[in-house]
């Protein structure tokens, strides 16, 4: 019998090389397909990278003989530079392709020649990889620990490349990984030039990604983004890239404009004029920056906004601004002379663009005395905050761009709970007022029902008994002539406080003296019966029902405010005849929907086309029970990942720290855990490490909540280490259970290994996309618990392929 190979540790940092670039680029991916493609495609780019890596896989047991031991590091010099090397050619290739979003057969096929081109760097990755793990069978308790912990750290290098070049620059720095990992394979063979001629290559790709950094800040990149949402790229003033966002500022600084508003009275002087420039995140999200010169009368246009209700309401008043974008709801605060102003973003990008890069323009708002600049999540810093606001006002916040972590979101905002508004309103004087604007559809506002529906559940929450008399609600209609436009704003004011009659005089005056409308009166019946009980906190689920929309009060464990349409409400509706935001939801839950039915048919075929192929070579009599184990580890795996990365998100207020601290926790110690296997050889210590596993995931699942809830409040380092504490023991027993199956596959059934990988990888694709059915469907909770389930069935699988060893 042949002696396995032994891995040196050339190969060890090859497969970390060439790991920390696969994750690296995967992850990228989903930055740059935010910017290139519309939000919910984001998230595809996950699936497209373990599709790639799983038909590598798959080609490795399919032709074994080309994939033998003999020239094993050969191939894995060969399999890693071709990685590197098609990264480049199908990035570039990516980047002129203009995919149609539609159901016709031309536009299916675009979208499928694009996820192709896609896919092929991972298909060597893939192949790799799989080679690295099942090949040298001693040592892979060691191998697999490497290569987690590899993609650990290139999850965490991401966030540092990406604050010092832009998204087509990175993707050359990892390539040039990818290379790098090449030549340490090749470092290994007989002869040395190969190694030289591949760190020669590697060295040119780091020069190209520098290269191409300095020449995208003057937006003549030979790599950069041709298409954006459709669209040609447009010049633009200013550009920046970082983990979770592509800020651009475009427009004309010489000339000035009507203002910008989202909500302007129709009595705004018409002859008044702007100077301002537009500020862009992933070509989607957008906020002006306004020219100001500390002149009152260039403010004055900013009093016709229905945003900015609450101003008239409560002068005089300390101010927090949720979400401070281009400084438009700082500048409001300062045209009402308000007393102070607290100014909280999350993107320290738009920060420095607005206080920095256009401080003359903006007239140096960093430096007002009456302003607080805070960059940070709004939320956990409330939470944080020992000081009470007046006004705390949130004007049409949304992420319809992907964080670096998108690949695991669709639509969720945490801004937008029941928990997070019990914060805010914790956070207010007595008579304090928080303020939320949301679009407004005329025939079925579906925002501002939920919105709604938030306010009487938190207040319900804070204690208050009747929580009608506590909101008020004002809309500008100005029709779009447009389906798929809004018909205007909607402005909700909630106050701990019953409104009285002299509040609601002030709101009267302010809405007349702008022909504004008011659509839900404390001291009033409202039009919209829909409103009243809403308001008036009664059955959410039964008015839902009557509506077919889901205008429940969102919570943190399934935070997703603009996905209003329950699953049962989906059948039936066509996106042609939907309007608005119903639209919207169609056409992403139709991508999630057909993604969902792909996956699947491609981990069936994962499963059966290799069974076909090789039946008469290879036997399958007896590896059920191994199939079944690594199918269901590499369900419950990303299953157990992605409920957590969306909850703690959540916890750590912010995207950066979702993805670098809990993806970067649980696969460093996933890497741990495999590492701690390197001795385990018998099948009873396998079963007593996954019991423990099953246990651990219990103790998780039932005491993270209240974990989360406790920390809640406490300052951004503590809650780092509280949910890495929490994340350790669960990555530590969860990457025990990859090598654990592959050692016993290696003794019992050694030719089927590069298949069980495959199955491992298919499933996981399948569990990116189930995930985020089952939480938007049934929470976050059931999404983890969904997890637990597939590792309970995985120790039975377990133990059931265990028992011939053990009797053997």
């Amino acid at each position: 019998m042949t002696e396995p190979p032994i891995a040196t540790r050339r190969t060890y940092l090859g497969l970390f090389a060439v790991t920390m670039a696969t994750l690296m680029y995967e992850i990228l991916l989903t930055r740059i397909f935010s910017v290139t493609m519309w939000y919910h495609f984001s998230f595809v780019a996950i699936s497209v990278a373990m599709f790639g890596m799983t038909a590598g896989a798959l080609a490795v047991y399919l032709a074994p003989r080309w994939f033998s031991t003999e020239h094993l590091h050969r191939r894995l010099t060969l399999t890693a530079l071709l990685f590197s090397l098609t990264v480049v050619g199908s990035f570039a290739l990516h980047l002129h392709l203009r995919p149609e979003y539609s159901m016709t057969l031309p536009a299916v096929a675009s979208v499928a020649l694009f996820y192709l081109v896609i896919a092929v760097p991972f298909f060597f990755g893939g192949i790799c990889v799989c080679l690295a793990l099942t090949r040298f069978t001693q040592q892979v308790g060691r191998l697999y620990a490497v290569d987690l912990i590899g993609a650990a750290v290139g999850c965490a290098g991401l966030v540092g490349v990406m604050a010092i070049c832009d998204g087509p620059s990175a993707v050359l720095v990892a390539a040039a990984l990818g290379a790098g990992g090449a030549a340490c394979f090749a470092g290994s063979l007989q002869w040395r030039w190969p190694a030289w001629a591949i760190a020669a290559c590697c060295a040119l790709m780091v020069f190209a990604a520098v290269h191409n950094t300095q020449k995208a800040a003057v937006q003549d990149a030979p790599l950069a983004l041709k298409w954006a949402k459709g669209q040609a790229e447009t010049k633009w003033l200013y550009e920046k890239w970082n983990s979770f966002s592509r800020v651009t500022v475009s427009g004309d600084m010489k000339n000035a404009r009507p203002p910008f508003g989202w909500g302007l009275s129709p009595l705004c002087p018409q002859d008044a004029s702007v100077k301002f420039l537009w500020l862009t995140i992933d070509a989607g999200a957008g906020t002006v920056i306004t020219k100001y010169d500390h002149k009152s009368e260039q403010l004055d246009h900013l009093k016709y906004d229905v945003v900015n209700l609450a101003h008239w309401m409560r002068p005089q008043s300390s101010v927090l601004v949720i979400g401070a974008g281009g400084g438009r709801d700082v500048l409001s605060a300062l045209a009402f002379e308000q007393k102070h102003v607290t100014a909280v973003e999350i993107n320290g990008t738009i920060l420095h663009a607005v206080n920095d890069v256009y401080a003359d323009w903006t007239g140096r708002l960093g430096q007002d005395k009456r302003i607080t600049f805070v960059n940070d999540e709004a939320r956990s810093f409330v939470a944080r905050s020992g000081g009470s606001y007046d006004i705390i006002q949130i004007s049409l916040i949304d992420t319809w761009a992907a964080t670096a972590a998108g690949a695991f979101v669709l639509t969720e905002n945490t801004l937008y709970t029941q928990e997070a508004w019990t914060t805010f309103l914790q956070r207010l004087t007595p008579r304090g007022v928080l303020t939320v604007s949301r679009w407004y559809w005329k025939d079925k506002p579906g925002e501002v029902y939920r919105i709604v529906s938030l306010a009487a559940e938190s207040l319900r929450a804070i204690g208050v008994k009747d929580p009608a008399r506590h909101i008020a609600l004002a809309r500008n209609m100005t029709p779009s002539g447009s389906d798929a436009q809004p018909d205007g704003v909607g402005t909700i004011l909630v106050s701990p406080s019953p409104f009285n009659e002299q509040d609601i005089a002030a709101l009267s005056a302010a809405c007349g003296k702008m022909k504004f409308e008011i659509v839900l009166n404390p001291l009033a019946a409202a039009a919209d019966p829909v409103l009243t009980d809403l308001a008036a906190g009664r059955d959410a689920a039964a008015i839902s029902d009557r509506l077919g929309l889901n205008v429940a009060a969102p919570g943190d464990d399934c935070p997703f405010f603009f996905h209003q349409l329950r699953l049962r409400d989906i059948w039936g509706r066509s996106e042609a005849a939907a309007m608005g935001a119903e639209r919207i939801n169609i056409r992403a839950v139709s991508v999630l929907g057909t993604l969902l039915a792909a996956v699947i048919g491609l981990t069936l075929l994962c499963v059966i086309v290799p069974l076909l192929a090789t039946m008469r070579r290879v036997p399958l009599v007896g590896s059920g029970s191994l199939l079944v184990f690594f199918a269901c580890i590499g369900m419950g795996f990303m299953l157990v990942e992605i409920s957590q990365m969306q909850r703690l998100i959540v916890f750590l207020g912010h995207p950066t720290y979702g993805l670098s601290v809990v993806l970067f926790a649980l696969l460093l110690s996933a890497g741990a855990g495999s590492f701690l296997t390197r001795n385990c050889d018998a099948a009873s210590g396998a079963l007593r490490r996954l019991g423990v596993l099953l246990a651990v995931l219990v103790v998780f699942g039932l005491l993270t909540p209240a974990a989360v809830a406790w920390f809640r409040s406490s300052p951004t380092p503590l809650r780092i280490a509280v949910a890495v504490a929490i994340l350790a023991p669960l990555g530590v027993f969860m990457g025990m259970a990859f090598p654990l199956g592959m050692k016993l596959a290696s003794r019992a059934r050694a030719d089927l290994t590069a298949w069980l990988f495959g199955i491992n990888g298919a499933t996981s694709i399948c569990a990116s996309v189930v995930a985020m059915a089952v939480a938007l469907a049934y929470g976050i909770s059931a999404s983890f618990w969904a997890g637990v389930v597939c590792y309970v069935v995985a120790f039975a699988a377990f133990a059931l392929a265990a028992r011939p060893a053990a009797k053997a």
